[in-house]
């Protein structure tokens, strides 16, 4: 009875939020973060650096040792919190990189707080660690019960100004969550009173975030936003500063939850998701496609990547060259690696393993999951990522380790 009155209400809120469509601003196309053009007319004259072991297929589990040249490997600041997970990244103004993660006895715990700290390139170093929200600060700002926090996804803002959303839940699990967010003037220093993004007109619960937002050409943002409630599909958020204006399913079901997107165009992007199928479904990576700007969504085919039920990091570089970083296997999330596809290819490579326990048994598998991407500069990337949910780890990714393996799959391709 309890799931049927849920689907009543699911159905009203659909049926409220379609009639209101017509008094919503014009979609607008997606916005281009970088000139491919003339990143590919540079990228042609990239040369190998000597030394570099070749690359594998993307299925091949084999073990395959970190490459040297320009990987730089460090730990996020450690506060003594006994877990720690979902960290995000964002790049200043300055070119040093901002983290936020969330820390506490465990995920979900009252004591969970989301944590920042900035990285300067330049010195190679961590700053001290502070908290931007806590759970009875939520509670204060939003004015309602707040029983846990989680997932922050920060993003630059149109006027230039730094805004952070995360997850709250007022009750039960992440089901009943709903997204919140506040704005900074001053890089990520200080921060504005909460705000609750209301999703729907009735009943504002079980909307996560989890990946980085898209910026449209009017200067709004498009959320990846996904759904646990009943079934476990992607949104798309049409975000206004704090305000949803719009939003459409970009998959349905129980089986895809968290999107990451890649746009091809103006009007088209492809989003792939973690996939949550039933133990009797292929365990690979779920495809969703649009040629609209997001207003509408079409399943796909599968990528044919596998998935183990776990998150995805997506970043396309300058070139044109799209990165991914994923546990390439069907169970448990004991190996973590980044893959490939070289601009104008369809072909997916693994091009370094990071972390991979499988010669452990397996009650000594760790955990390496919620990768996350950024570039500072469209020809470099730095990457986070949960340890065992007891570290972040970051590492950098320079432009010339870029070029190296670009030459490589270069190569690969003319044999």
């Amino acid at each position: 009875m309890s799931r049927v009155i849920a689907f009543c209400f699911l159905l009203l809120a659909s049926v409220l939020a379609y009639l209101h469509i017509d008094s919503l601003p014009a979609w607008a196309p997606f916005a281009s973060d970088y000139p491919v053009n003339i990143a590919n007319q540079a990228d042609d004259a990239l040369e190998p650096t000597e030394g570099r072991r070749p690359l594998m297929p993307l299925k091949n589990t084999a073990p395959v040792k970190m490459a040297q040249p320009t990987l730089q490997m460090d730990w996020l600041p450690d506060t003594g919190a006994p877990s720690v997970h979902a960290a995000s990244l964002i790049t200043l103004k300055d070119g040093a990189v901002r983290a936020f993660w969330f820390a506490g006895s465990r995920e979900g715990a009252p004591d969970v707080v989301i944590n920042t700290a900035v990285f300067d390139p330049r010195a190679s170093r961590w700053s001290a660690t502070t908290v931007v929200m806590d759970r009875v600060s939520a509670e204060k700002g939003l004015s309602r019960y707040i029983a846990k926090l989680g997932n922050p996804v920060p993003v630059r803002m149109a006027d230039g100004r730094m805004q952070l959303f995360f997850v709250t839940v007022s009750i039960g699990g992440w089901a009943g969550s709903s997204i919140s967010s506040v704005i900074s003037d001053d890089e990520g220093l200080t921060w504005d009173r909460p705000q609750r993004l209301i999703s729907s007109p009735l009943i504002n619960l079980s909307t996560l975030v989890k990946s980085p937002a898209l910026a449209f050409t009017d200067g709004r943002l498009g959320l990846p936003a996904y759904h646990e409630w009943i079934g476990r599909f992607g949104e798309f958020l049409r975000i206004d500063a704090s305000r949803v204006i719009d939003k459409r399913r970009m998959s349905s079901g129980r089986s895809a939850i968290q999107p990451v997107v890649f746009t091809d165009g103006p009007q088209v992007a492809s989003a792939f998701f973690r996939q949550t199928r039933s133990s009797s479904q292929l365990k690979q990576i779920p495809v969703s496609e649009t040629k609209d700007a997001g207003q509408s969504w079409v399943v796909s085919k599968d990528l044919e990547i596998p998935n183990p039920n776990s998150a995805i990091a997506a970043l396309t570089l300058a070139n044109g060259t799209r990165l991914m970083v994923l546990n390439n296997i069907e169970a448990g999330r004991y190996r973590l690696v980044m893959v490939m596809r070289k601009a104008n290819s369809e072909q997916w490579q693994v091009v370094q393993v990071l972390e991979d326990d499988e010669s452990l048994i397996n009650d000594q598998h760790r955990e390496f999951s919620y990768p996350y991407l950024i570039s500072a500069n469209g020809e470099d990337a730095h990457l986070a990522y949960t340890w065992d949910r007891k570290k972040i780890r970051h590492i950098y990714f320079s432009a010339a380790w870029f070029k190296d393996a670009i030459s490589i799959l270069k190569e690969k391709e003319s044999e």
